[in-house]
């Protein structure tokens, strides 16, 4: 809950300025930002009117934005969610689903966090799923067992990979604490993740989905996480919120 119109519009030129005095062909990774649904529609107009010609003189082929939340129902009596028609209107390509935060603060289950990511799909946009667990769960030696269980919700209801899915692993314990899993730590639940989609919906359609980490990143140590097999990317929280310190990142990204 960052960033009114103009302070997100200052926020996407400087962050696009920072590939100016760079070599953009080496920029080969896929950037989205999440900013507040209220803003959405200056995002689309400073895409039409600045960032689609910035993007094309860099060299930039892959960049845009979505939403941090979306109700699962075309419509109806839903009073503060967003409609999937809306969302897309606003062209938005994600939808975030799940977030530890909506989970936390906001009754998220398991299953509405599913509902949610499959209503994406189903309107022609894609999800990001965010899983992870609590420092208890860790604790007590959980983990996976919470994983299972927050995975299984999603493939209960789609018994295929939708195109483009995309999980985000983001221990709750490190966002936004300073802590943050060490490299080995997360690649050793990302893998399990992987392993968890290949049983349910096989070999080739788990080595094609994109697992992203999330939990205190920042460019400090984005290049070790990016370099571990199975994080394809990274859910960027604080660390996103200058573009100086972003652009960093996404200049890790393409060591990777």
């Amino acid at each position: 809950m960052n960033k009114g119109v103009n302070e997100t519009e200052e926020f996407l030129r400087d962050f696009w300025s920072k590939f100016e005095d760079r070599d953009s062909a080496d920029f080969d990774a896929e950037y989205v930002v999440f900013p507040q649904s209220a803003t959405l529609s200056s995002v689309r107009e400073f895409w039409r009117v600045e960032g689609e010609k910035r993007c094309d003189m860099l060299g930039i082929t892959a960049f845009s934005w979505g939403v941090q939340n979306m109700h699962w129902e075309s419509n109806g009596a839903f009073t503060g969610e967003l409609a999937p028609s809306l969302v897309r209107e606003l062209g938005c390509r994600y939808v975030l689903a799940g977030h530890s935060e909506r989970r936390q603060y906001f009754a998220e289950s398991n299953e509405s966090a599913a509902n949610r990511a499959l209503a994406a799909h189903e309107n022609g946009m894609r999800a990001i799923l965010c899983v992870g667990e609590s420092l208890e769960e860790r604790e007590s030696g959980k983990i996976f067992e919470i994983m299972d269980a927050q995975c299984a919700a999603f493939t209960a209801i789609s018994s295929v990979m939708p195109e483009g899915f995309v999980l985000a692993y983001e221990p709750v314990w490190a966002i936004g604490t300073g802590k943050t899993a060490t490299s080995e730590e997360a690649q050793d639940v990302q893998q399990h993740l992987r392993d968890f989609f290949r049983k349910a919906w096989g070999d080739s359609a788990s080595n094609k989905m994109r697992i992203l980490y999330g939990g205190s990143v920042k460019s400090s140590n984005s290049k070790e996480l990016l370099e571990q097999p199975d994080i394809d990317g990274v859910l960027v929280g604080g660390a996103s919120l200058e573009a100086s310190s972003f652009f960093r990142i996404a200049a890790e990204a393409k060591e990777c």
